[in-house]
């Protein structure tokens, strides 16, 4: 169909035209349904995914994000049969767990057969697996690993946790600050912040912070976005956080909530973990490793104390980023978590 038969903004026609986008397959956000230029973005970055109306149908009154289904119709288009198997992988997988029988496998020169049990792989896990393989083949990447002393971060968090409880109603963790310091390093350092064209002809360079944070669930990992963080107060950064991590494990977050971001933070510290590396979330040309805050020898002015110490380690793609680069965010990085009152100005 023409793109004229759809109603849409001077500015989503020219962006439509420019990146080969037909503008049937967009959902207008506008007054009866008319496309902006946010919308027509918006459906670039999230790639342009192709599902079947009743699938969509299904989806949306399920509240399912469709981000994450492995489409089986003609070019990777999703049917409702594969939004009904995500619908009900988790039951089967349940259902397996008790009903599936054990396999013996023959254990060479053991003296007892091992058992197995197979279970179906999780669409989420299947497509976020497919993705990472594809991140880890497009981005050459290297690692940057610096140590956090956060002893100020620690002390600022305790003078100002009840401020913004009694303002906003939520009690921000240390992961919250650690989002606001990476928001303001992103503002100084803008190519940590981009993303590569499809065809890698240019950098974007984005004048915007769209945060996303690594969510873990039972059925895989999703990755929520706070988008605009650079425009929030600390308690609107910690309002929309906590609200799309919710979205998130209690299953509404929408698909639309998972797509724009510009960077990624992955927190493992709740889990003990004291060093490890990300894979990039693409199209973002880097992504923050956070581990565990721990108790460390350190010397300082020629005495040896004891601090609170936490790595955290950028993963980056050498196409944009190169180590000098690299090693600058994380400087800001550091001075901002180990400087925090800055943080507020």
């Amino acid at each position: 169909m023409s793109e004229r038969k759809f109603r849409a903004t001077p500015a989503a026609r020219k962006y439509a035209r420019e990146n080969g986008i037909d503008l049937s397959e967009i959902k207008g956000t506008g007054a009866k349904g008319r496309v902006h230029l946010d919308d027509a973005t918006e459906y670039k970055v999230s790639g342009r995914i192709k599902i079947s109306p009743l699938a969509q149908r299904i989806a949306d009154i399920e509240g399912l994000n469709i981000e994450v289904i492995e489409g089986s119709g003609p070019r990777g288009k999703i049917m409702k049969e594969d939004v009904l198997r995500l619908l009900h992988g988790e039951e089967k997988q349940a259902e397996v767990k008790q009903e599936a029988p054990k396999v013996e496998a023959k254990a060479s020169g053991a003296e007892e057969n091992e058992k197995e049990t197979r279970i179906p792989m999780p669409g989420i896990k299947k497509v976020v697996g497919k993705r990472m393989k594809e991140s880890l083949q497009t981005s050459p990447t290297y690692s940057v690993v610096v140590e956090v002393d956060m002893t100020n971060l620690l002390a600022f968090r305790k003078q100002t946790v009840d401020l913004i409880v009694e303002k906003y109603g939520e009690k921000p963790s240390v992961t919250d600050y650690i989002s606001l310091a990476t928001v303001k390093s992103l503002q100084q350092h803008p190519y940590v912040n981009a993303s590569v064209s499809e065809d890698e002809s240019e950098i974007i360079l984005h004048n915007y912070v769209n945060l996303s944070l690594a969510v873990g669930t039972d059925e895989g990992l999703y990755v929520p976005v706070v988008k605009g963080a650079e425009d929030m107060s600390f308690g609107e950064l910690v309002v929309e956080s906590k609200r799309v991590i919710k979205a998130t494990l209690d299953k509404k977050l929408k698909a639309s909530e998972m797509s724009g971001s510009t960077f990624t933070i992955s927190n493992l510290g709740m889990y003990g973990v004291e060093s490890f590396t990300s894979i990039i979330n693409q199209p973002n040309t880097a992504i923050l490793s956070v581990a565990a805050t721990i108790q460390k020898p350190v010397v300082i002015d020629g005495e040896i104390v004891i601090r609170p110490i936490m790595k955290i380690a950028l993963n980056a793609d050498h196409r944009i980023i190169d180590g000098l680069e690299g090693a600058k965010f994380m400087n800001t990085l550091k001075k901002n978590l180990e400087n925090p009152v800055g943080l507020l100005l």
